[in-house]
């Protein structure tokens, strides 16, 4: 009983201490509004209906779009109907990784309460839509290529990408001490963000199977627009449906950790 009143009596004195505060740097403070996690709940409740909605929407009009009514390829014929969901799920997996890497980064450098929570929750998501990449390619690839895989640049370096994904989730779940877990989560996340660019550009640096990039120039892409128009929808409610995902999972967590912390404050009889 002494000790847990000498304890209470060290955070009221930290508390009411007069000592200057430094002030946090702006970006910090913008970042640390999101911070709480009933502000987080109310702003995702909001945002979490238009967002499934939408997701919904532009995906069932995406593959219907691209199944059924887009044109074939003369070359590839109907096979190439493959890519309104393969290119999508391709960029899902390399922006993915680049909100891992940056919420990594927020958490080292603005030490962001979420910022964790954030990226342990993407990683799954990532991983899916990673695994539906590469799945997909192998399925457009069996036909055009006679075969089901090669150690291609390109494959390779998503199979890689697929590999980060399952390193960052079995890492932060390695550990007894969670922070030291999603510590050495995030120094992997920001060592693998190097091999994002190598996915990029890899169809450019080497001579590769895989095709080079068919909208890298938005002014002329190197595909037709009844064929662009289709794979662009699908790739907005991909994008869509990966934060309904994310926002499930984070709503999901937060309303189990505070279930937890009031158990915990039950038994400890505060």
């Amino acid at each position: 009983m002494l000790q847990r009143v000498a304890i209470h009596a060290k955070i009221r004195a930290m508390t009411t201490t007069s000592s200057p505060i430094a002030p946090s740097p702006a970006p910090a403070r913008n970042l640390h509004r999101f911070a709480n996690p009933g502000q987080f709940l109310r702003l995702s409740g909001k945002l979490l209906p238009p967002v499934a909605i939408l997701a919904l929407l532009l995906s069932v009009t995406g593959i219907v779009w691209g199944l059924f009514f887009a044109p074939s390829d003369w070359q590839q014929h109907d096979a190439v109907r493959i890519m309104y969901v393969h290119v999508p799920a391709a960029w899902l997996a390399s922006s993915g990784y680049m909100a891992l890497a940056i919420a990594s980064a927020s958490s080292l450098i603005w030490r962001h309460p979420l910022a964790d929570l954030a990226a342990v929750e993407i990683g799954p998501v990532g991983a899916c839509f990673t695994a539906l990449c590469l799945i997909t390619g192998s399925l457009w690839g069996a036909p055009m290529w006679g075969t089901w895989w090669v150690w291609d640049a390109r494959l390779t370096s998503v199979l890689i990408l697929f590999f980060l994904y399952l390193g960052y989730i079995a890492l932060v779940h390695a550990f007894d001490d969670a922070n030291r877990g999603t510590q050495a989560g995030n120094i992997l996340l920001l060592v693998g963000a190097v091999n994002i660019p190598v996915i990029k550009f890899s169809v450019d640096w080497w001579n590769t199977l895989h095709q080079p990039a068919s909208i890298s120039r938005l002014g002329a892409p190197a595909i037709d627009p009844a064929m662009l128009a289709p794979l662009l929808v699908m790739g907005l409610g991909f994008t869509f449906y990966f934060c309904t995902a994310v926002l499930i999972r984070l709503q999901s967590e937060i309303l189990a950790r505070k279930i937890r912390s009031a158990r915990l404050h039950e038994l400890s009889g505060y």
